[in-house]
């Protein structure tokens, strides 16, 4: 008894105790991170199939749309690995700039602007927008917290014998690409003008 209870004591004034409290953080800040990802992909095809009743036309966009949730969902991510991270990252920032592309598309159609179903999904999705900021920002302040706590001493010799190491994290560079959305260009022409109607001539000067 007394052995374990000096373990325990050794264990936690070197750190153990809070670099588990501090990993199980990061664990549930990226739960919630992917929680929030999948809330949106979830609005994917709902939002497609309305938009798709009144701009079928619009293929490329629709196809764009489906394609890069597709590929969000073929992502096994580790977020343990930077590489894994980075992929993850791409995929949602693809699924991003397309459905920006989408409500580009949405502004040309009034009547489906008008439709309580589209209007209803695009508050969803701006809503779950906000959502996955949030979770991300926890998610890079728990990871940062929790790497500056195992590099720090002596929790860094703790973190090193148990085998606990630096976590990757969302990097500026690849948070930006997510946030940015490409230019967009439908190759619509802009509609022609009407001819206007000829000038009557200047009525002639009154005689003197």
């Amino acid at each position: 008894m007394l052995a374990v209870a000096a373990t325990a004591m050794m264990l936690s004034g070197c750190g153990y105790n809070a670099i588990q409290q501090k990993d199980e953080a990061v664990k549930a800040g990226w739960s919630e991170v992917l929680n929030q990802y999948q809330r949106r992909a979830d609005l994917v095809p709902n939002l497609v199939a309305t938009v798709k009743g009144y701009a079928a036309h619009e293929s490329q966009v629709l196809t764009d749309v489906t394609e890069a949730r597709a590929r969000v969902g073929q992502v096994q991510v580790n977020a343990d690995d930077p590489a894994s991270l980075q992929q993850f990252q791409a995929a949602q920032g693809e699924l991003s700039s397309a459905l920006s592309r989408l409500l580009v598309v949405s502004e040309n159609y009034p009547t489906l602007k008008a439709d309580q179903s589209f209007r209803d999904l695009q508050a969803q999705l701006e809503g779950t927008e906000n959502r996955i900021t949030v979770a991300r920002g926890r998610y890079i302040a728990s990871v940062q917290d929790y790497n500056t706590f195992v590099r720090s001493f002596p929790q860094v010799i703790t973190a090193k014998v148990f085998g606990y190491g630096q976590k990757p994290n969302f990097t500026v560079e690849n948070e930006a690409q997510v946030q940015r959305a490409p230019s967009v260009d439908f190759g619509a022409t802009p509609p022609a003008q009407p001819p206007q109607p000829p000038q009557p001539p200047p009525a002639p000067a009154p005689a003197n």
